[in-house]
């Protein structure tokens, strides 16, 4: 490539001196169409590649990058995708020894694959404690192997950047109550002011301007715990861009492969584990934030709402298209039903009397044994078709089978079994019949297996306190304490 001093001198023979694209050809040694591209603008010459540039750090990888991203198009939730650092991070993670190629540089080759422009934001700031940003999100992950929506509740803090979140099964006004509630536990503290877009969980009308009629329950929290809420305007989500943002980045952080878990409690832990680790990344903007917000109330804020149930002749209530078991004591009377994010509790004056796990979906029922025990107790015979003992282990089934065939009342000694669940853990009782055996199992066996006294640790004694003696006590040395007393 030929150089700035080379171009000028061969402007200046052509322009000053006259001479002719042959000449200056013929004396230079450069071809006559370079010299024609001299001729024509005297800008620095600019090298312009003919083939790629080497990559050595990252020929290798390449592929690799190709292959995930493929995958990701054919399978992976469209708002659940990687991100350059998360690629960057996973290429660490899984070839610690061999990957040595920079950050920078992955991004470089993710951008060029993808081949997408990028979108322009505004900076936004906040004072520490001023502002938070909340929002809900959709994730998918696998429960029990099975691919499951659960929905992200995602609090940002404006000043540090620090971000809390935590799964629902949904959106509901429980859900986004118990978000807050989580969050500024984590948090330590209450920022002076919330943001949101306009959830139908919070915001009932939407006025002119800036005014909203909001959620009573909103209004509740907020007077519990002292803070403000300010919302965007309608088709605007970008004004709270840093938790919108912060959705993203938790379904392509915390999400990205999709996790594998057991339940939805088991992958909110390995959320709180992920926010942990962020949150020590911005470790002296988080001090700041820190100590700049309200201290938390005392008690905290019962994340519920209320519905009085009415308990029908098959001891059930009805609640959000479901129903849910109670004592058979309480039938014909209205309860009052607590429903939290994930979770029901059924209380009669102010005593819960039953609790269970919340349904998000429609048309179950949901029964307890000890509810209907008291029932089995003098209707014995129901208990060869109870809906509620058919939905108990296997070995409950053969036991039934069992003592209804070997007599006409076998019912009643099958009864007697489930009735020990009044005295002792259903786990307990599983352990005693696995333990004598399904076949020859009855419930008196049940009741000497668990009352069965435990034996008593054998106790080593000390080599040095094998010699040692204790003297003998005269008890006659005490009367010399009473000698010249007068009674």
């Amino acid at each position: 490539m030929y150089g700035m001093v080379d171009k000028e001198y061969i402007r200046k023979r052509h322009f000053m001196d006259g001479w002719s694209i042959r000449e200056i050809s013929r004396n230079c040694k450069i071809s006559r169409q370079t010299v024609r591209k001299m001729l024509q603008e005297a800008e620095i010459p600019k090298y312009q590649l003919t083939k790629p540039k080497p990559r050595p750090a990252m020929e290798r990888w390449i592929p690799v990058i190709e292959a995930w991203l493929q995958e990701e198009e054919r399978s992976a939730p469209k708002k659940q995708r990687y991100v350059s650092s998360r690629i960057y991070e996973r290429l660490r993670e899984e070839y610690p020894e061999e990957f040595d190629a920079a950050e920078s540089t992955v991004r470089y080759w993710v951008r060029k694959l993808r081949n997408k422009p990028q979108e322009a934001f505004v900076p936004l700031t906040a004072d520490a404690g001023e502002l938070a940003e909340a929002d809900f999100g959709r994730a998918v992950i696998k429960i029990a192997g099975k691919p499951t929506d659960v929905h992200l509740f995602v609090m940002r803090l404006r000043h540090s950047g620090v971000i809390f979140a935590h799964a629902f099964s949904s959106e509901k006004i429980e859900a986004f109550l118990e978000g807050h509630r989580l969050a500024f536990e984590w948090f330590g503290g209450i920022p002076r002011s919330v943001r949101y877009d306009n959830p139908k969980t919070a915001v009932t009308k939407i006025l002119t301007g800036p005014m909203r009629d909001e959620h009573e329950l909103l209004s509740s929290l907020r007077a519990h715990y002292l803070f403000d809420s300010d919302f965007c305007r309608p088709g605007e989500p970008h004004e709270k861009g840093s938790v919108e943002n912060g959705v993203g980045y938790v379904r392509r952080h915390a999400c990205v492969p999709v996790p594998e878990v057991s339940d939805l409690e088991a992958f909110n832990t390995h959320l709180l584990a992920w926010c942990e680790k962020t949150r020590n990344k911005r470790w002296t903007l988080w001090e700041q934030e820190r100590s700049a917000l309200r201290a938390l109330p005392i008690h905290a804020h019962r994340c519920a709402t209320t519905h009085p149930v009415l308990v029908n002749k098959l001891c059930l209530v009805s609640f959000d298209y479901n129903r849910y078991s109670v004592p058979s004591a309480y039938v014909g009377k209205t309860l009052l039903l607590r429903a939290y994010a994930e979770r029901i509790e059924i209380l009669h004056r102010e005593q819960v009397v039953a609790k269970h796990v919340r349904c998000h979906e429609r048309k179950r029922t949901f029964l307890e044994l000890e509810h209907y025990l008291p029932i089995l107790a003098y209707k014995p015979h129901a208990a060869t078709h109870a809906a509620v003992v058919r939905q108990l282990p296997e070995i409950y089934h053969r036991i039934r089978i069992r003592m209804v065939n070997s007599r006409p009342d076998g019912y009643k000694d099958f009864v007697a079994i489930l009735l020990l669940h009044q005295i002792f853990p259903a786990k307990d009782i599983l352990e005693a019949i696995e333990a004598i055996g399904p076949d020859v199992v009855t419930a008196e066996q049940i009741r000497a297996h668990l009352f069965r006294p435990p034996t008593s640790p054998t106790c080593q004694v000390p080599d040095e306190l094998k010699t040692y003696r204790l003297m003998k006590q005269n008890p006659a040395r005490y009367d010399m304490l009473v000698k010249g007393v007068v009674h």
